[in-house]
């Protein structure tokens, strides 16, 4: 899967669970051992993206991770705050 439609993929997977999805960003960093993602939700949204003991938080990583594991680099996810 393409670095775009990963950021697509993350795109998808959390405007359904905010209430602001006009302000869902995603930001990518990349060097040569790994795709860093970079995730920005409104400051209300935060502790949804997080989820109870970091749940789903760790689901939409997963998700991501696995997405990318075609990948020859390293892919992570970080929820910014």
């Amino acid at each position: 899967m393409s670095d775009l439609h990963l950021e697509e993929l993350i795109v998808s997977l959390v405007k359904p669970l905010v209430d602001h999805p006009d302000d869902v960003q995603v930001f990518k960093e990349e060097n040569p051992e790994r795709i860093m993602f970079r995730l920005s939700v409104n400051r209300e949204d935060t502790g949804k993206i997080i989820g109870k003991k970091g749940r789903t938080a760790r689901a939409i990583r997963s998700v991501v991770f696995a997405a990318g594991a075609q990948s020859s680099k390293k892919v992570q996810l970080e929820i910014a705050d």
